[in-house]
């Protein structure tokens, strides 16, 4: 009898059905794709929360908190390699914004290990599936915790990227961050495309982890490493192929294999390994205990030289005034730490003015190495004067502004070789009001750059067109090593600083009242809660800086430019900021009260929650400019540019929105022609303005402003 044949229904699901497109397409497009998704996948988990965050502290609506720590060390930590100018200090952001950089922080390596797991456990992430691929080992299984990490994060991701780093670091390129991202991009799809493209041979990161990426949708898997434009092997033949590897066989030799057959190479380099590491730790040990052993006899020799000289100034040694003087110089050219200490004592207990005169050229001779005795002595003084008894206070001023004059002489001679001298809490200002005897510290255009002033008094000091920032060890501007000052509160009341160098300098609540800033460079520079009250920026740039919770009352900031400078709840009430440019600058709840912004360009300005009131802003630039909520109550907007602004919520109460007509005899301000207003609010929305007066209304319908009671 016949056997029935049985056809299949085409409706019934089959694993012999036409392959979907997906997995007709060849393996190497397969596993790129899939990897792709997988990148995608880590990448969007951050900068998804990250563009969130910055969006939300963009908002004027919410309160400001410290940055996480974490957060501000992992910004560091990356700075550093990649050579990114680090915002020093602790900053303000909005209070979910840390939340949600943590999420930017936390995701991409959460998502990375549980696809290192899912690699590791069954041989495919969810995009490997997608594409029909998977990762197995020799045996046919999946790699395993060991074989994944090889793979993953030693063989397709450091090895191609440190050489794209290596490449960039020392290239042309450095610091352009662009160049190194695309470098880093084309090692890895390299390492992943260039090898496996030709039939039998692997990427660095399956030969590395011994392991080989299959075609998940065939039987068997490995049929996928047949060509896509070649026929299959037969089924006797991929059977035979597959067979189970036995103990001694192997089909594609790994590294510990290559090392097991090449045993005899491998134990000669091993072998001159040691030999090497071990000659290099005798060469260094030796010279470690030569130099130990001349710095040994170096101090017994000063110490000797040091005792002589000691006993040559002795009162009782009866040397004279000359030899006193020869003495006192030979000791500075000791230069260790106990001929530093004698002479930094020696100029606070000595009283011939002589001798005070050689004492000072002595330290200035040691240099930089006697600032910190020189320090200690400076605070030890301030104290003293500070608990002084009246009748006592000449005496101990007297000494301070000797150790003063030294620092100022030392600082002078060594400009530009200063970086990370630290002169925290030094007092640097006038000790005296009794004319020629007070000191004023004048460190007038040298470089001051990396210089610490922490918490120190500089208050009258003179600064004019000195540097407080430069390029560090690599030459370059804007990275990681770039040496820069530390002014964090410091006290610099009516300072002179017009055309110094601050760029980036951290000046935390630093106090600047009445200080003369003038032409000089503040970019980028953090003023988070300074006091700038009466102090003179005309000209000033302040481009980028941060100048939250400061204070600018009656600060003169005509032509001064703070483009994309972040000034929240800075109080500025009374500035006069005449011509000053502040496009896209963060000026959400300033208090303006009184100001003069005339002529200021405010184009694309945050303006929300501002207090403008009784504000002077004729012919001021406001295009685009956020005024959510802001008070504009009084405010003088005749002749200023509203296209485009956002004036939802704003209070336009008493608002001058439309000059009068000039007085003939008033010529000290010449106004424009009134033809000229007829664009000013074209188009600006007004509906949801607050306190419009008929004549406002009347202004606004008139000049093609938008508002439901417009005709």
């Amino acid at each position: 009898m016949a056997t029935p044949i049985v056809r299949r229904n085409d409706s019934q699901p089959s694993q012999s059905k036409t392959p979907t497109k997906v997995n007709s397409l060849p393996l190497v497009t397969r596993r790129l794709a899939a990897w792709t998704v997988e990148m995608t996948l880590v990448v969007a988990s951050g900068f998804i929360p990250l563009g969130l965050g910055a969006y939300v502290n963009s908002r004027s609506d919410i309160n400001r908190v410290p940055l996480n720590p974490v957060l501000v060390v992992t910004e560091r930590a990356i700075a550093r390699p990649l050579a990114l100018p680090v915002s020093y200090g602790i900053r303000n952001v909005a209070w979910p914004t840390n939340y949600l950089w943590m999420l930017a922080l936390i995701a991409p390596v959460t998502l990375s290990w549980w696809q290192l797991y899912l690699l590791a456990k069954t041989g495919s992430t969810l995009p490997k599936r997608w594409f029909g691929v998977r990762v197995v080992n020799e045996q046919g299984k999946a790699p395993g915790l060991g074989g994944a990490t090889a793979r993953e994060g030693i063989g397709r991701l450091s090895i191609p990227v440190s050489i794209a780093y290596i490449l960039w670091r020392y290239s042309f390129a450095f610091p352009n961050l662009g160049l190194f991202t695309f470098l880093a991009v084309l090692m890895v799809l390299g390492e992943s495309i260039a090898l496996p493209s030709r039939q039998g041979r692997r990427a660095l990161h399956d030969w590395l982890a011994g392991t080989e990426a299959i075609d998940a949708k065939r039987p068997n898997g490995r049929g996928a490493l047949v060509k896509n434009n070649e026929p299959e092997a037969p089924a006797a033949a991929t059977e035979a192929t597959l067979a189970p590897i036995t103990a001694g066989e192997t089909k594609f030799p790994t590294l510990w294999r290559q090392v097991r057959q090449n045993s005899n190479l491998t134990l000669f380099v091993v072998t001159l390994a040691s030999m090497t590491a071990v000659l290099a730790a005798l060469i260094g040990t030796q010279i470690y205990i030569q130099k130990q052993q001349n710095q040994r006899e170096t101090t017994q020799v000063n110490s000797q030289k040091f005792l002589e000289l000691v006993k040559q100034l002795s009162p009782n040694s009866g040397a004279s005034l000359e030899e006193r003087q020869s003495t006192i110089l030979a000791m500075g050219g000791l230069n260790d730490d106990q001929s530093i200490q004698f002479l930094a004592d020696l100029l606070v207990n000595e009283t011939n003015p002589v001798l005070l005169n050689s004492i000072q050229q002595a330290l200035t001779t040691v240099g930089i190495p006697a600032i910190p005795e020189l320090k200690n002595k400076n605070q030890f003084l301030g104290n003293e004067l500070q608990s002084a008894a009246p009748q006592e206070r000449e005496s101990w001023q007297k000494r301070l502004q000797l150790n003063q004059q030294t620092i100022n002489k030392i600082l002078n001679v060594y400009s530009g070789k200063i970086n990370g001298i630290d002169l925290t809490r030094t007092t640097l200002s006038q000790t005296s009001t009794t004319g020629s005897s007070s000191f004023n510290l004048v460190l007038e255009n040298i470089d001051l750059s990396g210089l610490k002033l922490k918490s120190a008094d500089l208050n009258q000091a003179s600064f004019k067109g000195s540097r407080f920032r430069s390029v560090g060890e690599d030459g370059r501007w804007d990275t990681y090593d770039d040496a820069i000052a530390d002014l964090t509160q410091v006290q610099m009341k009516q300072a002179n600083l017009t055309d110094a160098n601050l760029s980036r300098v951290l000046l935390t609540g630093s106090d600047l009242s009445r200080a003369s800033l003038n032409r000089a460079n503040l970019e980028s520079a953090r003023l988070i809660g300074a006091n700038l009250s009466s102090a003179q920026l005309v000209g000033a740039d302040l481009q980028g800086a941060v100048l939250e919770n400061a204070s600018l009352t009656g600060a003169d900031l005509g032509d001064a430019k703070l483009n994309e400078a972040n000034l929240y709840a800075a109080r500025l009430g009374r500035v006069i900021a005449i011509g000053t440019q502040l496009s896209f600058a963060n000026l959400t709840k300033t208090d303006w009260q009184g100001a003069d912004l005339s002529g200021a360009y405010l184009d694309h300005a945050n303006l929300s929650n501002a207090n403008l009131s009784t504000s002077r802003m004729t012919g001021a630039v406001l295009r685009s400019a956020q005024l959510e909520n802001a008070d504009l109550r009084n405010a003088d907007l005749s002749f200023a540019d509203l296209r485009g602004a956002n004036v939802a919520g704003a209070d336009f109460k008493d608002t001058i929105l439309a000059p009068t007509k000039q007085d003939p005899a008033d010529q000290f301000v010449q106004t424009p022609d009134t033809g000229t207003v007829s664009a000013v609010v074209k188009g600006v929305d007004f509906s949801q303005a607050k306190n419009l007066d008929t004549k406002q209304l009347a202004y606004i319908c008139t000049q093609g402003g938008i508002h439901p009671r417009c005709p």
